[in-house]
């Protein structure tokens, strides 16, 4: 099985360009920063026409699909939503993949070397509702400027999408992580460091997998590397049967403690999920996330030709939060010398809604440690910019515990060691509880 779906995305590797430049269709029309806009050169006029691919059905479809999304939304968002749309130069495109169409929204444009931010949203979820709070934190600002900001919605999953045909296949886990490549050509990324929650966490690790030279760095709150067994996958399927779509859903989001208080938080996603996204779309996207299959990762020297993320990673997690297991699990899984675990205490099922200032500066650590943000200006201290030593020391502060990671068998544990060197958070490997 393993051979069969590396054979499955040999195909998709080619997508990328040798050289990658920004694509033309993204610059042409936009003004770059500090000038007029790029002129488009006209086409020689005795060049014949560029052969079209052969049209497929689902093309097609999905070409109606797309344009009746955007008469729907066209100059019109729900009253509900307004809130959620983030300021700045955001731009929506609709970029045709391999697998369909993906809705993407950036803002900025390439800085240099620098990788960009891409994030993909939990299932149930868009990346309005995932994200908005987490990038609205006014900390995160520091973070924000200095790189391109991408946001993935899976298919039929954004604010305001119309409704998915029916018989429409829906692209499964593997497909969905095989879209991502097209949008780095498209916009013409380097590589990207990604931000995924559950079903977007696991697209992400299955993304960087395959496509290990693309992705610099990986923080994946609440992933489960784990395919669904029978028993599970029947539970699910009885719950669908007896509870509303979104009742279902909530559960996968939200900790046993925040569902039985019905927090204010709990009630307003329940709001959102049933009024913002449609219905038989998102049905489509939950079956497709309890049919996947194990993310076969393993650490070196377990298994015979072990397979593991190669890039720094973050794995991040909410006390009591219903992925936790799974969490803990993928932590066995990864290469203890770039790997930190963060366990979010007091932040429920979603550390990103719950607890963003705390997640934005753990995330701060995370890039300092990949050599980015070198000074990190803190508005909790005195100002100024704060060296990579005192936010080293800045987050021994703020830990209130460090706990072992030890391996699923329990028989391997990591010890937790530190020092004044200047040093990213980003290579230390042991597990971090915040409370404060």
């Amino acid at each position: 099985m393993a051979g069969m779906k590396e054979q499955q995305f040999t195909e998709e590797k080619p997508l990328l360009p040798e050289k990658r430049g920004v694509d033309s269709d993204m610059v042409k029309g936009e003004e770059a920063p500090g000038g007029p806009p790029c002129p488009v050169s006209p086409a020689p006029p005795n060049q014949p026409p560029t052969p079209s691919r052969p049209t497929h059905r689902w093309h097609v479809i999905a070409r109606h699909w797309l344009r009746q999304t955007r008469r729907r939304t066209s100059g019109v968002l729900p009253e509900s939503c307004e809130q959620l749309m983030p300021a700045g130069d955001w731009k929506e495109h609709d970029i045709e993949t391999p697998y369909g169409m993906l809705h993407v929204i950036i803002r900025g444009a390439p800085k240099g070397n620098k990788p960009a931010i891409l994030t993909y949203h939990d299932v149930g979820l868009n990346h309005k509702l995932c994200f908005n709070t987490f990038f609205n934190n006014e900390d995160m600002q520091e973070i924000t400027k200095h790189f391109v900001i991408c946001h993935v919605d899976a298919p039929g999953q954004q604010i305001g999408a119309s409704q998915l045909p029916q018989g429409y296949q829906y692209p499964t886990m593997d497909q969905l992580a095989g879209m991502l490549p097209t949008v780095v050509q498209h916009f013409g990324f380097k590589s990207i460091v990604g931000i995924g929650v559950g079903a977007g966490a696991y697209i992400l690790a299955k993304f960087a997998l395959i496509f290990p030279d693309l992705v610099e760095g990986l923080v994946l709150l609440n992933i489960d590397p784990n395919g669904k067994g029978w028993i599970d996958w029947a539970a699910t399927k009885l719950s669908g049967l007896t509870s509303a779509l979104p009742d279902t859903v909530l559960p996968h989001l939200f900790s046993q403690e925040e569902l039985m208080n019905n927090t204010e938080l709990v009630q307003s996603y329940r709001q959102q999920i049933n009024n913002t996204i449609n219905q038989f779309n998102l049905q489509l996207f939950w079956n497709m996330y309890n049919s996947r299959r194990d993310l076969e990762m393993n650490r070196s020297g377990t298994v015979l030709n072990a397979k593991t993320l190669k890039c720094p990673v973050m794995l991040v997690v909410g006390d009591n939060a219903p992925a936790e297991e799974g969490v803990v699990e993928c932590n066995s899984k990864l290469d203890p010398t770039n790997t930190t675990f963060l366990k979010m205490a007091d932040s429920g099922g979603l550390p990103q809604l719950t607890q963003p200032g705390k997640l934005t500066e753990a995330f701060k650590y995370f890039l300092q440690g990949m050599g980015y943000i070198a000074y990190v200006k803190d508005r909790r201290l005195s100002g100024g910019p704060v060296p990579s030593a005192s936010m080293t020391r800045l987050v021994r502060s703020r830990t209130a515990s460090l706990t072992s990671a030890s391996s699923m068998d329990g028989s391997r544990s990591r010890a937790c060691t530190h020092s004044d060197s200047t040093e990213g958070v980003g290579t230390v490997t042991h597990t971090m509880e915040v409370s404060c």
